[in-house]
């Protein structure tokens, strides 16, 4: 089994959040003026950026952890170790609802590495910020229709 170094993982770490700032830096806020950037890990090492992207409705907007999480998937990732969020914020940023969900879904119990400009503000398992998941293995437990 290949077991990273703490210093190893260190660098890990301060890579993808370094990608996640300079995705940030793309980040289409035209409305809220509020940059996010975010950096998924996956299984093989290969980092997948993402930045949010508004639209005058609002409502089609685009969070940049969906974003990274939707290109990985469509380039034919499908198993990931981390990711990274970035916003120009002291407090930790974690990521909103239907991203944690999206990345339960398709990333299980990720590490999330959050950031500011300047450091690292918080670092979580995705089950800490989503305790009780609804996924397809309840899909798969439901009751059938009787014929």
């Amino acid at each position: 089994m290949n077991q990273m170094s703490a210093e190893q993982e260190a660098d890990s770490s301060q890579m993808l959040i370094e990608a996640a700032r300079q995705a940030r830096e793309r980040a289409v806020a035209t409305f809220s003026k509020f940059k996010v950037g975010a950096a998924l890990e996956t299984s093989d090492g290969t980092i997948v950026t993402g930045c949010n992207i508004e639209n005058a409705t609002y409502g089609l907007t685009m969070c940049a952890e969906r974003v990274a999480m939707f290109k990985a998937l469509s380039d034919g990732h499908r198993r990931f170790k981390a990711v990274a969020i970035v916003a120009d914020t002291d407090s930790p940023t974690p990521p909103c609802g239907p991203c944690r969900q999206i990345l339960w879904e398709f990333g299980r119990d990720l590490e999330v590495v959050l950031a500011n400009l300047s450091r690292e503000t918080g670092r979580f398992r995705l089950s800490q910020l989503l305790p009780c998941p609804f996924d397809a293995s309840l899909l798969d437990k439901s009751p059938k229709p009787k014929a």
